[in-house]
């Protein structure tokens, strides 16, 4: 059974940091291109990040570069999405989730984790 389970969401103030992380099984996870997306309240989910599965090119929206970086360990199957510097706008319930390539929708998702900015 594929799984991707985020952690790390929760409360902030403007200004501060959080560390997403999102565990995966159930499929090769070496061979998977994976990202963030994330969905404020009346909005459409959006990409926020994704990253290779190979040679570590990285893509970010440009409202989150230079703050946020993704990473992964693929020893762990996890990834990662440090928040730097976060604004009351990054309020949004974030997904991870894994695909053959980076052009392409995924193939899997995550069930979501709640990240709240407070100004």
């Amino acid at each position: 059974e594929v799984q991707l389970v985020e952690s790390g969401g929760g409360s902030v103030q403007a200004g501060g940091s959080l560390r997403l992380s999102c565990a995966a099984s159930g499929f090769t996870f070496d061979d998977y291109a994976i990202g963030w997306f994330r969905q404020a309240p009346g909005k459409e989910r959006e990409g926020v990040s994704c990253i290779s599965s190979s040679d570590g090119v990285t893509y970010y929206a440009d409202s989150v570069k230079g703050r946020f970086t993704i990473s992964r360990d693929n020893a762990k199957n996890t990834m990662y999405l440090q928040m730097n510097n976060v604004k009351p706008e990054d309020t949004a319930v974030y997904y991870c989730a894994a695909g053959r390539s980076l052009d392409g929708d995924p193939d899997y998702w995550g069930q979501g984790t709640q990240v709240t900015v407070s100004s």
